[in-house]
């Protein structure tokens, strides 16, 4: 049976041990290069950036430099830095009641100073974890010098210090993330004052509170977001600060439907007693990839402020929800979503966009247009309108076909026996001999053929009318 290796609690321990401290920079860099020599992904579950973000990250890493990400909302910025946590070793010493992680072997406070001097190789010493070495701020204009930096603790004033001990400093966020990463979400927010305060951090790696002469030479990495279209509404990033920052990384949206899809499968809500019974037609994926595309194009659509994957994702669960809904209330044992659940997506689609008119009923206009477009493309990438001629001609002498978001599976497995044609479809859409499944891709193909001129279709009570 292997025992652990007891960690020294005490700086004669530490030294014994043959420990040697490295800066933070030389930390994540060593952790970098382990991670690359063993093909570990550097940021796993963020797809997309493979080829682009991600080898920028790594270039600045490998380089020691601070890091700004700039880029639209849901562009996992935040996700990224969260995940550079991980390049961090797992634990290191600090002197144990330091309020700044201070290095048993090389403290910068007055607090660390005195102890090591008062106590020598007996002065306490502590491990504390990755978590306890990253510190993350979102911007408001709210945000003090007090907040990053520190002030003077009138507390401790009353209790006989002095203004000009350092001991009588309460330690700001940037301070306590010493020998870690810090992170300001949302940069531009922060009030070009307090920029300016954070001027001697990204060069000279110090501090200076209360015009005290308190040096602290921070040993940490500063990384930021941002959103670069933004500036002229909410505030902007005062030049001799971005000029402090080493690399400046600009993030994008999925380039590629298969990687918004992808995106949508990973993030999206799941629950146990759903999965069971689900059932998502690939189709139906790409039209809700598809939706989100057209968006990002679309004029009306206020394109500075950005349309995020999370509206694909929140899209996504919403047309699940409804199909298990009607799964539920029809008493069918699976839940397939279908073309009369996408009208249901405006509630998820709404809040997460900015249109560029407010016109009365104009967002309703712009949904149900980019559902049809939507719908048409992805059709049109499985299906000529000719592959149908012969249910086209089923319509012609006559025949109706009623669709609905509430009607029940077997409506739709009845109402195919009326065509010749659909099985062919069924299979090159992969769909399997389930009546849900049926009732989706019915559905798919009778607005296909919609979109396309080939046959009518009416609004009536519940749902729709097909017919020519």
């Amino acid at each position: 049976m292997t025992t652990q290796k007891k960690k020294p609690v005490t700086l004669g321990e530490l030294k014994k041990s043959g420990y040697v401290s490295v800066p933070v920079r030389e930390e994540l860099r060593r952790n970098l290069i382990a991670r690359m020599g063993s093909h570990e992904p550097l940021f796993p579950g963020i797809l997309g950036y493979e080829d682009s973000v991600i080898p920028q990250v790594e270039n600045a890493i490998l380089a020691g430099q601070d890091i700004i990400l700039l880029g639209e909302r849901g562009q996992a910025k935040s996700r990224i830095i969260r995940a550079l946590v991980d390049l961090l070793d797992p634990e290191i010493p600090i002197i144990e009641g330091s309020e700044v992680n201070d290095d048993p072997t090389a403290p910068i406070s007055r607090y660390g100073k005195d102890m090591v001097e008062e106590k020598g190789d007996a002065t306490p010493v502590v491990w504390v974890g990755s978590d306890h070495r990253y510190g993350e701020k979102l911007a408001t204009p709210d945000i003090s010098i007090a907040d990053l930096i520190g002030d003077v603790d009138p507390i401790r004033i009353a209790e006989g210090r002095y203004l000009s001990d350092e001991l009588a400093i309460h330690y700001g966020l940037i301070p306590r993330t010493n020998r870690g990463l810090f992170c300001i979400n949302e940069l531009p927010d922060l009030a070009e004052r307090i920029q300016v305060g954070l001027f001697n951090l990204m060069e000279e790696r110090d501090v200076q509170i209360k015009g005290y002469r308190v040096r602290l030479p921070l040993d940490m990495i500063v990384v930021a977001s941002a959103n670069p279209e933004d500036y002229t509404n909410r505030g902007r990033i005062i030049t001799p600060l971005k000029d402090r920052y080493g690399s400046q990384i600009r993030t994008h949206y999925p380039r590629e439907s298969s990687l918004e899809i992808a995106i949508m499968e990973a993030e999206r809500t799941k629950f146990p007693d759903t999965e069971e019974r689900l059932y998502v037609p690939q189709y139906m994926k790409e039209i809700v990839a598809e939706y989100t595309t057209l968006a990002r194009k679309h004029p009306e659509i206020n394109q500075r402020s950005g349309v995020s994957v999370r509206v694909s994702i929140a899209n996504y669960e919403t047309i699940v929800a409804n199909s298990l809904r009607r799964a539920i209330t029809q008493g069918e044992e699976h839940a397939v979503p279908r073309l009369t659940d996408l009208p249901y997506m405006i509630a998820s689609t709404l809040g997460k966009i900015e249109m560029e008119t407010m016109e009365d009923g104009r967002e309703t206009k712009i949904h149900d247009d980019l559902v049809k477009r939507s719908v048409l493309n992805i059709f049109d990438r499985y299906f000529a309108a000719s592959d149908f001629e012969s249910i086209v001609a089923s319509f012609e002498q006559g025949t109706t076909v009623d669709t609905g978001a509430e009607l029940p599976a077997q409506r739709y497995v009845d109402e195919i026996t009326k065509f010749e044609g659909f099985g062919n479809a069924l299979n090159k859409l992969g769909v399997a001999e389930d009546g849900p499944a049926i009732a989706s891709a019915m559905e798919f193909v009778l607005e296909g053929l919609h979109l396309n001129r080939r046959v009518n279709r009416d609004l009536v009570e519940g749902g729709f009318r097909y017919h020519v």
